[in-house]
């Protein structure tokens, strides 16, 4: 007769010295891995901004020509895929497979997730940064336990990967807690082993927050921060605006799937020859970007980048663009999404949020959508499709609108449920005989 050791009481954990000591040690790396994350941010915002406009200005004698994104794009897929081939860890989890909280990379892996992702945000790929600091910061939290304790049971070296990851992932989202709140519903924790991760993870995460908010005259980076102000007030929700909601949970399924058929299907094929196609799915992303800039007149870094900075003047401004252009930004950044989750290393969260806000931003034209409604019910259900995150959807699309996110909140929801359910309902469950089930 065989007996099997038995899961370790949480309440005792909690009560232990060598909790304690653990608490104390993700205190002491969560500041210097929220500054590396900070800093990590500041330059993927500063090689943008001098690659897609002083470089090409200083050229030019003004500003950068139209055909310029395909410089950066090209070689954006020439170094990524020499990270992914040549480096240890193939720079990363690829963003095709979505937003995914796995093992810790190795030490040896992370200069391939850097140099991958410093390759792929920082020149105009449509990918976020979220997945590689999440990946640096399970990382760096891991290395910290191996250098101050060697031969750490595997459970202490998984609860500082996972504090790693909450300080890394808080600076760019600039909460502790929508960190953590991401992170606990990406990975499926839950139980009661929940808070032995989910205190260590949040104490790392609020004392890295002091590099940015500042303990007396010590530090005060500043925050990054995922509000857009100068919003117009929303009104309260009608019964139309209901019936709206459904309708973009709906829609947001088939454009969902669609990214994410083509982001997994060239995956297939660039993958077979990586030192080839990744070059060539940079160009036509470059492509997308030009043919919108020269069709609409308007900026081709509405098509290039994650979105995230971009989200902020669409909504602000939507006004400047016809229901044409609307549509067009939708196809471009779509197909550059579905291209970039094929071959580079990012994020996919960030291009999501946005295709669903231009979306919303269109169907806005018809009878009975607000446009700020309409945006916030696109954002949240576009993100629930490609991210599967339904309460974390619903969560960074309020923290997007800031005061007017309680007030859209309702209409969120109802989107959010919809989308993530009619998606659940049109992908086929994996078996293990190959079968499909309906």
């Amino acid at each position: 007769m065989t007996t099997t050791a038995s899961a370790p009481d949480p309440a005792a954990v909690l009560r232990s010295k060598s909790y304690v000591s653990l608490l104390i040690l993700c205190a002491a790396v969560g500041a210097p891995i929220a500054a590396i994350a900070y800093f990590f941010l500041a330059l993927v915002d500063f090689l943008q901004e001098w690659i897609f406009t002083t470089l090409p200005a200083s050229f030019s004698g003004g500003t950068a020509p139209l055909w310029w994104p395909f410089v950066p794009l090209l070689a954006a897929g020439i170094l990524v895929s020499l990270a992914i081939k040549y480096l240890p860890g193939t720079g990363g989890n690829s963003p095709a497979d979505g937003f995914k909280m796995e093992g810790a990379p190795s030490s040896a892996q992370l200069p391939g997730i850097l140099f991958a992702a410093l390759g792929t945000l920082s020149l105009g790929v449509v990918l976020g940064p979220e997945g590689p600091l999440v990946a640096l910061g399970a990382g760096l939290g891991a290395l910290a336990v191996r250098l101050v304790k060697r031969g750490a049971p595997p459970r202490v070296q998984t609860m500082m990967a996972a504090a790693g990851s909450f300080a890394a992932i808080s600076t760019l989202l600039g909460s502790p807690l929508t960190g953590a709140f991401l992170l606990m519903e990406a990975s499926g924790l839950g139980g009661p082993a929940l808070g032995l991760v989910l205190v260590p993870g949040l104490l790392a995460a609020g004392v890295g927050s002091l590099i940015f908010v500042g303990l007396d005259a010590w530090t005060g980076l500043g925050t990054f921060s995922l509000a857009i102000p100068n919003l117009p007030a929303a009104d309260a929700p009608s019964g139309v605006q209901f019936l709206w909601a459904i309708a973009i949970g709906l829609l947001a399924v088939p454009v969902g799937a669609a990214i994410r058929w083509l982001g997994v299907t060239l995956r297939t094929q660039v993958e077979r020859r990586l030192l080839v196609i990744t070059p060539l799915v940079g160009v036509a992303i470059a492509a997308l970007a030009v043919s919108y800039a020269a069709i609409t007149g308007m900026s081709s870094a509405d098509v290039l980048f994650s979105g995230q900075t971009a989200l902020g003047p669409l909504i602000e401004n939507v006004s400047d663009y016809t229901v044409g252009a609307l549509l067009l930004l939708l196809v471009c950044k779509a197909l550059a999404y579905g291209l970039a989750l094929s071959s580079f290393r990012g994020g996919p969260t960030f291009p999501a949020l946005f295709i669903g806000a231009v979306g919303g931003a269109a169907l806005a034209h018809l009878p009975g959508l607000p446009p700020i409604a309409g945006m916030a019910m696109g954002i949240g259900a576009m993100c629930v499709v490609m991210l599967k995150l339904p309460l974390t959807s619903v969560l960074l699309t309020s923290l997007i609108l800031a005061a007017d996110g309680l007030a859209l909140m309702p209409l969120v929801i109802v989107s959010v449920v919809v989308a993530h359910v009619a998606s659940a309902r049109f992908t086929p469950l994996p078996t293990t005989d190959g079968a499909k089930l309906s």
